[in-house]
């Protein structure tokens, strides 16, 4: 069996390395260069609530509060066009006909309104399971913390009741009890959790004197906060966990994969090196592996997860004295 061979959302994967949800994953050109480089799977790039919205809206049943904040389109920069759902579809389609690995469709979510009946769709058009990007910014002063959670499971209960492909979900890790948080929406019938997502972010032009949205690729230290949490949580979850965001070696993937990722995203890299990083993340650990006596990924996946023989302390200890003391000699 292949030595790097695991399984995500209950699906037969040949890499725990998965293509994540961006512009390189688009067309169905650079799907297969993505499989000619060894990726166990890819993400396509995430089609927004917004757009369904708005191409759907003479169909649906009520007019939720998208129609009143269509501001979100100016935020997300996106562009609508009136086949814009068909040519997502169609990208689907394509590339199950082009590719041998599993394909996963992704949908950006801010809102539960009836939006959800798109994911049928998506199933239909032959994805091998579903992505839910979902943030909700806690903006409004009128919405308790508990409305802004309660809308990531009234959203994951109307998609898991449309479609029986595995979805997952991507959070972030802004929440006041992110744990329980994620601990309650491995149990919400979801079959995967991917930690976390990043965000475009305001900035200001002071020659111009405007505010516009800046995308920024991640830092090879990103990986550090899905780390501590997936170690913290993967014996605690009842879902796969995949890690997500500044993955810039193999090093580091094999970390995440040792505090108990089932798989590891990569985009940033991919952007920087190009498709081949693939293929060196996998031949640098399948090395690792061999040196280390492992003969596939489940001997050593979530050895240093807390729960296991590490010290809960390793993890938990946010305060950074002691850091910096030995940091300064």
């Amino acid at each position: 069996m292949n030595e790097l061979y695991t399984k995500y959302l209950g699906l037969d994967l040949r890499s725990p390395l998965i293509a994540g949800s961006c512009n390189l994953t688009d067309n169905v050109d650079n799907l297969k260069e993505i499989e000619k480089a060894g990726a166990g799977a890819v993400v396509l790039k995430s089609i927004f609530e917004e757009e369904i919205y708005l191409e759907y809206a003479s169909e649906l049943k009520k007019i939720g509060p998208m129609e009143e904040n269509l501001e979100f389109l100016d935020y997300y920069d996106v562009e609508i066009r009136q086949d814009n759902l068909k040519r997502y579809l169609g990208l689907i389609t394509s590339a199950k006909a082009a590719l041998h690995i599993p394909v996963i469709a992704s949908i950006n979510c801010v809102t539960s309104q009836e939006w959800s009946f798109f994911a049928q769709k998506i199933e239909t058009a032959g994805a091998d399971a579903l992505e839910l990007n979902l943030f909700i910014l806690p903006s409004d002063l009128c919405q308790s913390s508990s409305d802004n959670e309660n809308t990531y499971f009234e959203i994951i209960r109307q998609v898991i009741a449309r479609v029986k492909i595995p979805v997952s979900v991507k959070i972030s890790p802004y929440f006041s009890n992110l744990g329980r948080m994620i601990q309650d929406i491995s149990a919400s019938g979801i079959k995967g959790m991917v930690l976390f997502n990043r965000f475009y972010s305001p900035d200001i032009d002071i020659d111009r004197e405007i505010v516009r949205s800046v995308p920024k690729l991640s830092s090879p230290d990103d990986y550090l906060l899905p780390l501590r949490w997936i170690g913290m949580m993967a014996h605690r979850v009842e879902c796969d966990l995949a890690a997500s965001t500044g993955v810039h070696d193999w090093k580091s993937a094999v970390k995440l994969l040792l505090a108990g990722a089932q798989t590891v995203q990569l985009v940033s890299v991919l952007y920087k090196e190009g498709f081949k990083a693939i293929a060196d993340f996998n031949s640098q650990i399948v090395s690792w592996m061999e040196k280390k006596n492992y003969a596939g990924i489940e001997d050593f996946r979530g050895k240093l997860a807390m729960g296991t023989q590490i010290n809960p302390a390793e993890y938990e200890r946010v305060q950074f004295m002691k850091t910096f003391s030995e940091y300064t000699k």
